[in-house]
């Protein structure tokens, strides 16, 4: 045991900001800590130490970073022998800055060296702060992937299994491929090795994890040509949903979040071939226009995105699509967002998640300063979208009244405890009132009554299956 979880009685709380693989590395951080014989609490008032899991995609992100660091600083005062540690994306980026802000830190720590969190905790408490950032990943696959290293999972029914990090691509409004790094698969065996394990342990739901994770493989099979195998490039994505899929133990499988650019027929296919693929698809846009996917780098056109569109719930029934659209692009004028408009219309979308324009230092976008459009033009354009993609995800919701759904059991509802929230395999939220206790992680169905734009309500009908898995362990998320 190293010396940053010798002392009996440490505890921690690990607070995280930004997307899936963020709370994923936080579920693995957790893991360590645990390990290193620390435990969980719940409030930061009765914690030794505090770990900051770091965001960069949006501007906020910084503020609520340093923001928080600021009101960190009186609880250090208060008892020095405290550790803060900051990690991610944002420590990736911004590296020695953090620290030059918040001297107070003791551990700053990037995207590569998850692995190393209790080490330099300890070294801390010999040598003084410390700032490890590493440029590149280390290629082993215990410190590389999230998912080969102990976690605290969230839930003990669902898991993330990361099979792939890093991205490859250019967008020219994101910092991801700087701070993740290029892109690399890990083995397909032992993905499926790592789901048989979870499977075992009571989980029936898993979310597959990579930046763009439809690549999945590309790298692995260059690497075997390289080798001087004759190595045919294939589908491997597909390939790999199918082996997940069949899984004994497993309900559900999901994945996120693709690239239009690299979207197959054949992973069309093996949603619609394996019953255990969910019949949702988070399908990104960002933009209607060719012209700004082009400023953009994201290899597509808008025909072309809604091609691929259309054949996928050709392929696939009952499928329900949500994305991401992103509202300001620089040098982006009316025509365009009308372009957009357009697009989000013709794609009906189930739900999306529209989204600010926030210039990344770092990235391409951040430079084309002179072209950046006006805020109060933005704020009506994105008003003026959410009415588009709202009005669609209303008529879809609408449209399963009457329909009996299979629901996993969430837990109480976040707004009102009286009432449980489940999710359907189309990943879409319903909150119903169960004619007895149900146990978090069960499934049912429920009879759809009513509709929102963001959740269903419904009538629960049947109990279908209690939950496998055993112990529940929550990581504090912020």
């Amino acid at each position: 045991m190293s010396q940053a979880g010798s002392e009996a009685g440490r505890s921690y709380v690990v607070r995280t900001f930004g997307c899936q693989m963020n709370e994923h590395d936080s579920e693995r951080i957790a893991g360590l800590l645990e390990d290193d014989g620390l435990r969980s609490v719940d409030s930061e008032d009765d914690a030794d130490v505090i770990v900051l899991n770091t965001c960069c995609i949006r501007e906020n992100a910084d503020n609520k970073l340093y923001g928080h660091l600021g009101m960190l600083r009186r609880w250090k005062a208060e008892r020095p022998d405290r550790q803060i540690v900051v990690s991610g994306c944002l420590a990736q980026k911004d590296r020695d800055l953090v620290r030059k802000r918040a001297p107070w830190v003791d551990v700053v720590l990037g995207t590569h060296n998850v692995h190393r969190t209790t080490e330099l905790m300890a070294e801390s408490i010999i040598n003084g702060p410390v700032t490890e950032i590493l440029d590149a990943a280390v290629l082993d696959d215990h410190a590389l992937f999230p998912s080969a290293l102990p976690a605290k999972r969230t839930n003990s029914y669902d898991a993330w299994v990361t099979i792939q990090i890093g991205c490859d691509n250019s967008c020219a409004f994101c910092i991801v491929p700087s701070v993740r790094g290029a892109e690399v698969s890990r083995p397909f065996d032992a993905v499926v090795d790592e789901v048989r394990s979870l499977a075992a342990q009571g989980v029936s739901e898993v979310t597959l994890l990579g930046q763009n994770v439809n690549s999945y493989g590309r790298d692995l099979q260059l690497a075997r040509r390289r080798d001087g195998e004759d190595a045919a490039l294939r589908p491997l994505f597909a390939d790999l949903l199918g082996a997940v899929g069949s899984v004994p133990g497993i309900r559900r499988v999901r994945f996120t979040s693709p690239h239009p650019k690299d979207m197959r027929t054949e992973t069309f296919r093996a949603m619609a071939s394996t019953p255990t693929m969910c019949e949702h698809l988070h399908y990104p846009l960002q933009s209607g226009s060719d012209r700004v996917l082009a400023l953009m780098h994201r290899g597509y056109t808008a025909e072309r995105y809604l091609d691929r569109l259309n054949e996928a719930r050709s392929l696939v029934a009952d499928l329900a699509v949500s994305t991401d659209i992103i509202v300001g692009f620089p040098g982006a004028p009316g025509d365009d967002f009308s372009r957009t408009l357009e697009v989000a219309a013709a794609a009906e979308y189930d739900y999306a998640y529209t989204f600010i324009f926030s210039p990344r230092d770092g990235t391409e976008a951040a430079t084309m300063v002179e072209s950046f459009v006006d805020p109060a033009v933005v704020a009506e354009r994105f008003a003026r979208l959410r009415v588009v993609v709202e009005r669609s995800a209303l008529l879809k919701h609408e449209a399963r009244i009457g329909r009996v759904e299979e629901v996993l059991v969430e837990g109480p509802s976040k707004k009102d405890p009286t009432l449980i929230s489940g999710r359907t395999r189309q990943n879409k939220l319903v909150h119903f009132r169960p004619s007895e206790p149900i146990r978090t992680g069960s499934y049912g169905t429920v009879e759809i009554t009513g509709a929102a734009p963001h959740h269903l309500r419904g009538e629960f009908r049947e109990l279908i299956a209690e939950p496998a898995h055993k112990v529940r362990i929550p990581v504090a998320v912020g």
